[in-house]
């Protein structure tokens, strides 16, 4: 029997398969273990697979693309959403059929592993970032309670502890001095893995043609924006529009519309909340910048700045870059 119709429930060893007619009537439910699965994928028709965007999804849509499969992966919001009765495997790899079925339902981009290798550098990066400020913020909070202030920045950080290590009349203790000293060596080994993973980062961006044009053309887009926008962007065409794109992002206000009374309110904060913070860095940056620039785009900038303040025309100016990097984006896909 043809099942031109398959939802996968992915996990880490077991997976569930449903099998579905067209219309999405499951017809056979298979449980396999993960070094059968590609196997089973290989022997099954050419069929609409669905799967639930989690961890491994973007390898085994790229293992199922390959033996001819048009593969989909469905947003986990939207596979909740649409699955009938009690939370189980089957009833999951069934919803993430219904989901897609669904035309209003917009399916997740599959990444190449080009991108997910530039991700996983952003993501250990953010990480070592994450350990990096807490371990300065603990050994801040140490000082201070010997009364000793330490200003909150990495800067600061990296200038004063060698002065305050080496001042006998600071009121530290020999006890705390010591501690004090080992714990800043480790955090200079954290400073100096954040600064590597930079730098290869950086690096991957200048070679790259669309990274490229992404911090030529759009002012507050560096290195690190344009990799973040370019990773993120797994299929730039799943977007109709370059607002749906900031939507995606969190750049658009929240609506709360009802008897025809609209209303607007904040940015929504949702989707890339990183992407987001380096867009809306960058967008404050060219607003420190700004001057007594004379170009289209300064005017606008200085007018919206004088009209709703800073933090506002920094959003704007983000919410800017993010529609233009979807139309550059899109003409490189």
């Amino acid at each position: 029997m043809q099942h031109p119709t398959i939802g996968i429930d992915t996990a880490k060893d077991v997976f569930h398969v449903v099998l579905a007619d067209p219309a999405g009537r499951p017809i056979k439910k298979v449980k396999l273990t993960r070094n059968k699965l590609a196997a089973f994928m290989a022997r099954q028709p050419v069929s609409r697979v669905f799967l639930e965007s989690c961890a491994c999804a973007h390898h085994w849509a790229r293992t199922f693309a390959g033996q001819g499969h048009d593969v989909r992966q469905i947003a986990p919001q939207f596979v909740k959403r649409y699955r009938d009765g009690d939370k189980n495997d089957h009833n999951d790899a069934a919803a993430c059929i219904e989901a897609g079925l669904r035309p209003t339902v917009r399916s997740v981009g599959t990444k190449s592993v080009e991108q997910q290798e530039l991700q996983a550098l952003q993501r250990m990066r953010s990480l070592a970032m994450r350990d990096r400020n807490a371990l300065g913020n603990a050994i801040r909070a140490v000082l201070l309670e010997f009364g000793v202030v330490v200003a909150r920045s990495v800067t600061a950080l990296r200038r004063r502890l060698p002065e305050l290590l080496g001042d006998a009349e600071n009121g530290l203790t020999d006890g705390v001095r010591q501690l004090v000293a080992e714990e800043f060596g480790r955090w200079q080994q954290l400073a100096a893995r954040v600064d590597e993973l930079t730098i290869r980062i950086g690096q991957r961006s200048r070679t790259d043609a669309t990274m490229k044009r992404l911090q030529l053309e759009l002012n507050g887009v560096g290195p690190l924006s344009a990799a973040a926008l370019w990773t993120a962007a797994a299929d730039p065409k799943a977007f109709v529009r370059g607002r749906q794109f900031a939507a995606y992002l969190g750049l658009v206000p929240r609506q709360y519309t009802t008897g025809d009374r609209p209303r607007l309110m904040g940015i929504r904060k949702g989707g890339q909340n990183e992407l987001r913070a380096l867009l809306i860095h960058g967008a404050r940056a060219v607003i420190r910048a700004l001057g007594d620039k004379t170009d289209s785009q300064s005017q606008w900038l200085r007018a919206l700045v004088e009209r709703r303040g800073k933090n506002r025309a920094a959003v704007a100016l983000a919410n800017k870059n993010a529609r233009q990097a979807w139309a550059i984006l899109s003409q490189a896909a």
